[in-house]
């Protein structure tokens, strides 16, 4: 099980009217298809943003330019205020949690820490292994092989990886998929314990209860645009499933 350790070490707050990334005009086109169409935001710093929207809309595509994996056609990106094109540089302040786990089977759960560990350069690092082991609940599965691992507690190590560099955005790309519903409560649970008012979390899912459920605000995005973009606070949760399916397929038609 999940330890009831959090994973940070200071209250939830408020998120920072301050812009930890800032995006202008962002494009992505493949070939003569967009995937991305104009898309402007500001992500800030403690905020849980949720994004929504059908197969196909492009929102991976946003991630992948978030992460720095991917170079928009068009646009601007700021981290902090600074214009950054090295993608070494948005990788260090950067973590990614998908249903990939990017996990090597053939390696225990500390071998697999501390070969992202030594990817990143970080300092004391069987502490920062130790820690976060802890904080996942598998510090007595540190020496197993991954390969052995059920879908679920892969899922925590990825998320341990996730966090092993202390990133100040964390990207999360469908990171329920293939989970139970225990494993699901599981991993609300430490994600709840990440809004610490410090990190800024980007998730991105189909479940519409569970992306409502952590978020500070809620965009839907449809064939590369976001189409709605508004405070959590500011939604019926009830009558959400209704009005997703209106603005999606207002925008299909």
């Amino acid at each position: 099980m999940w330890t009831s350790t959090s994973l940070t070490s200071s209250a939830p707050t408020a998120p920072s009217p301050e812009p930890l990334v800032s995006a202008r005009g962002l494009e992505k086109w493949y070939g003569p298809h967009p995937a991305v169409r104009g898309i402007s935001f500001d992500l800030h710093v403690g905020e849980f943003l949720t994004l929504f929207g059908p197969n196909g809309a492009g929102k991976t595509t946003v991630l992948r330019i978030l992460a720095g994996s991917l170079k928009p056609t068009r646009g601007e990106l700021q981290f902090a205020g600074e214009d950054e094109e090295d993608e070494h540089f948005w990788r260090r302040r950067v973590g990614v949690l998908s249903h990939q786990t990017f996990l090597y089977g053939q390696l225990s759960a500390e071998e697999n820490l501390r070969f992202y560990g030594r990817l990143y350069g970080l300092s004391n690092l069987s502490e920062r292994i130790t820690a976060l082991l802890r904080q996942v609940g598998l510090e007595d599965r540190r020496d197993a092989l991954v390969r052995g691992f059920s879908r679920g507690m892969q899922q925590r190590l990825a998320l341990a990886r996730t966090l092993l560099h202390d990133p100040q955005l964390v990207l999360l790309d469908e990171p329920y998929t293939g989970l139970d519903p225990h494993a699901s409560a599981m991993l609300r649970e430490v994600l709840t314990h990440l809004k610490d008012g410090r990190r800024t979390i980007l998730l991105v899912t189909h479940n519409l209860s569970q992306g409502l459920e952590l978020a500070d605000r809620v965009v839907v995005q449809v064939a590369g645009k976001w189409v709605s973009d508004e405070p959590r606070e500011g939604i019926d949760a009830s009558q959400f499933e209704r009005l997703y399916t209106e603005r999606v397929g207002g925008f299909l038609v």
